[in-house]
């Protein structure tokens, strides 16, 4: 990496100093390189730390960089394509689903949860599954299951974990599927989702939640998933895809 004059160009210097990272980042970096350190860094293109820290949040928010913990910034694999439309997911539990149940709770959820299931402050199955690509977790869900859309799981006596994860879908796919709706934001990874995907706390992540309507266009189940910004790519509509490599369109 050479240094440049990074005065006299007319972007932000944070975001000039981004693009000329990433070009040596093509250039001179191989997949899973470790990047010299801050002071270094910051040293060779005479900006200060907080300069470059910019333009390294900047770079693992397009997926260019990772944090790894006990490693430091290294040069991250292109992202994989993720299918997140209802072909790819569709009622949970259902054939083809990709998510991996891990525990069932019971719990109240978040106002902004319970707003979409319309309990208030009533208890609901809260569901904890993951998603694997190559042995890796990429994302991480909480389901929110009201107990009226599983109303013979009160016969059933099964302590929490991943058996009763199990016995919820099933009851879940009793209702019959009508649809959903889904919204996809930027957020920060928090500490339990940081966890389970080997990412550090506060890391970008993509935020799917996804709404799925039962008879009568009735809000059935909440997922909040959690992906992994610096590795997942979200597509929409056609087959399930997992991919590396050069970026492909989702059929």
């Amino acid at each position: 990496m050479g240094t440049t004059q990074l005065e006299q160009a007319p972007e932000t210097k944070y975001w000039h100093l981004k693009t000329v990272i990433g070009e040596a980042l093509d250039s001179e970096f191989a997949v899973g390189e470790i990047l010299p350190n801050e002071r270094d860094l910051a040293a060779r293109f005479g900006v200060a730390r907080a300069t470059l820290r910019q333009a390294l949040e900047q770079l693992e928010l397009e997926g260019r960089l990772q944090r790894r913990r006990g490693v430091g910034t290294t040069v991250a694999p292109p992202r994989m394509g993720v299918a997140v439309g209802a072909a790819g997911n569709g009622w949970p539990g259902g054939t083809g689903d990709a998510w991996q149940a891990a525990d069932s709770t019971q719990e109240i959820p978040p106002a902004s949860v319970a707003e979409l299931l319309g309990t208030g402050e009533e208890t609901v199955h809260v569901l904890r599954r993951s998603r694997m690509y190559n042995g890796q977790p990429v994302a991480a869900d909480l389901l929110y299951v009201p107990a009226a859309s599983v109303p013979d799981l009160s016969a059933i006596d099964i302590p929490d974990g991943v058996t009763r994860a199990r016995v919820v879908l099933r009851e879940l796919q009793r209702l019959g599927f009508e649809g959903e709706d889904r919204a996809v934001e930027l957020g920060s990874a928090r500490a339990d989702d940081a966890r389970q995907l080997d990412r550090l706390p506060g890391a970008p992540v993509l935020l799917v939640t996804t709404r799925y309507f039962g008879p009568g266009g009735r809000t059935a189940a909440v997922s909040v998933a959690t992906y992994r910004a610096d590795t997942c790519r979200l597509t929409f509509g056609g087959d399930v895809e997992f991919h590396s490599g050069q970026e492909r369109r989702a059929s």
